[in-house]
């Protein structure tokens, strides 16, 4: 089992991308799910979390510009993100919450650079 992160790439300060995360495993609409961060050098932190049919929380760095939702039908999670920052440079993943190791993807690289 395990969540597979596509979309990522290199956009300008102020552009925006949308990254998606399928999960192959069973279940997926009882299943709370994030999108993660790592940017170089920092620990993983969660940036938007959502239940079955309703947001959750966004971290404070995105609220405002990142826009999290799911189509439960095909085991996929998505996050838009506008007005983006060089900040916003790191791997993205998803996964339940709490999170399974077992779980981590290979991520998808945002890089967000003049």
């Amino acid at each position: 089992v395990q969540f597979v992160e596509s979309g990522g790439g290199l956009v300008q300060p102020g552009g925006s991308l949308r990254l998606s995360c399928v999960y192959s495993g069973s279940g997926f609409g009882g299943k709370v799910v994030a999108w993660y961060r790592q940017a170089p050098g920092s620990q993983r932190e969660a940036v938007a979390m959502i239940a079955r049919d309703h947001i959750l929380t966004y971290d404070d760095s995105v609220k405002g510009r990142f826009i999290i939702s799911r189509d439960n039908g095909k085991n996929t999670v998505f996050l838009q993100m506008n007005s983006l920052k060089p900040e916003d440079t790191a791997v993205y993943y998803c996964n339940v919450v709490p999170a399974v190791d077992d779980y981590w993807g290979q991520g998808t690289q945002v890089i967000v650079s003049a």
